[in-house]
């Protein structure tokens, strides 16, 4: 039998992270439990029944739910402050189901431009092919989103910060607009984390994260989850997870348990050396312009500053010369790894032009400013003046 501390107190996120929605077998195991199984034994056929039934709330088969993951959803649940939640085995699996579920042929979704890649492809091409019509406006433009909405929209979708130029839409704003048009505001929100901003505070109606990033934090295993409101969970979600199964492996689940025990820890140290990082190259003759939310010269400043509390651990900046700076740039560096993930313990850099966002149009990198000279850095716990000596010698090179 598996018991939760009930009479637990309401704790602070970091606390929260690592003790909440913690489940314990008759062993007493400290560090939660891997279940790596299938399915699971009914004491008697009518219990099997009720199981089925939603009568009785234990475990059915591990593509349903699985001890493990349950922990790891109810511990993100209580971080974010959502009713309920499904963890999902990549970010994407997050993305997709929380879409195609809640949208069928002849319904249309509104769209912030600026997207990865992926989730582009996913609202441009795969809800197009179900008959779902979609519109992109430019995020920050309140007007652009009030004026796609169609008698038909259900659904707003945005990523922000954006990836990787890092723009910042409104989100309570662009909430506001949704419900007054009937629709629903999905939010991926993996560049800021639920630590630096809480989109349901803000009028969000379900929040998406890729949990491959800052909540393992280690390079170790993939993961996404989709946390929204128990009632919409239930009419939309379960079943479609039930049954298209994007589950994820309970020993993913367990591994993304032992990252955000210390997700607070890493997120701080990073951001507190990215913001350091972004000034330094703010003033390097070699780079043409830095964002990063942290930033005063930020162009979305006041909204961050009305709904994040931290910067973030991304920086993006544009070399001068192009491809053939920022390839030169790159193939310097020695101690940050060239690689398109981000939220690592390790700082690490992609070139989103020919990588991340290769598929899009030129005319959409155009758009989007993600131009030939763009970097996007995602800073690790290294020691900054390590990482700024190999920014500086990988800059000296071009």
């Amino acid at each position: 039998m598996l018991k939760t501390n009930e009479s637990r107190k309401s704790w602070r996120p970091a606390t929260e992270l690592v003790h909440g929605g913690t489940m314990r077998s008759n062993f007493g195991e400290v560090s939660e439990a891997i279940f790596l199984t299938q399915g699971y034994v009914y004491d008697s056929a009518e219990q099997a029944e009720a199981r089925f039934k939603g009568e009785d709330p234990g475990f059915i088969y591990s593509r349903y739910s699985n001890p493990t993951t349950r922990m790891f959803e109810e511990r993100m649940m209580l971080l974010e402050g959502a009713e309920d939640a499904r963890s999902t085995a990549s970010g994407m699996a997050a993305v997709a189901s929380a879409l195609q579920c809640q949208l069928q042929a002849g319904d249309h979704i509104v769209s912030a431009r600026a997207l990865f890649g992926s989730c582009r492809y996913v609202v441009e091409t795969v809800l197009s092919r179900m008959g779902v019509a979609s519109t992109f406006v430019d995020g920050r433009n309140l007007d652009e989103w009030q004026a796609a909405v169609r008698p038909n929209t259900k659904v707003f979708f945005m990523e922000t910060p954006t990836n990787p130029t890092l723009e910042i839409v409104d989100i309570a704003a662009v909430a506001e607009i949704a419900h007054a048009a009937g629709a629903r505001l999905v939010v991926d929100n993996v560049f800021a984390t639920p630590l630096f901003q809480r989109p349901m505070e803000l009028g969000a109606d379900i929040v998406i994260y890729s949990a491959t990033k800052h909540i393992d934090g280690q390079g170790r295993c993939l993961g996404g989850i989709v946390l929204s409101s128990k009632d919409w969970i239930e009419e939309y979600l379960h079943d479609y997870h039930r049954h298209t199964g994007p589950a994820m492996s309970p020993f993913n689940a367990w591994a993304l348990l032992k990252g955000v025990e210390t997700m607070p820890l890493r997120v701080d140290r990073a951001t507190a050396s990215a913001g350091r990082i972004a000034d330094t190259l703010a003033e390097h003759p070699k780079v043409a312009r830095v964002i990063y939310p942290g930033r005063a010269d930020h162009p979305d400043a006041a909204v961050v500053s009305r709904q994040m509390t931290g910067g973030s651990t991304l920086i993006a900046f544009e070399l001068k010369g192009g491809k053939r700076e920022a390839f030169a740039f790159a193939n310097g560096l020695d101690l940050i790894l060239l690689t398109n993930n981000l939220g690592d313990t390790r700082t690490l850099t992609t070139h989103p032009a020919t990588t991340t966002h290769k598929n899009l149009s030129q005319d959409a990198r155009d758009q989007l400013g993600i131009s030939d000279g763009l970097m996007r850095l995602s800073v690790g716990i290294e020691h900054v003046d390590d990482l700024l000596e190999d920014l500086d010698r990988a800059l000296s090179g071009v």
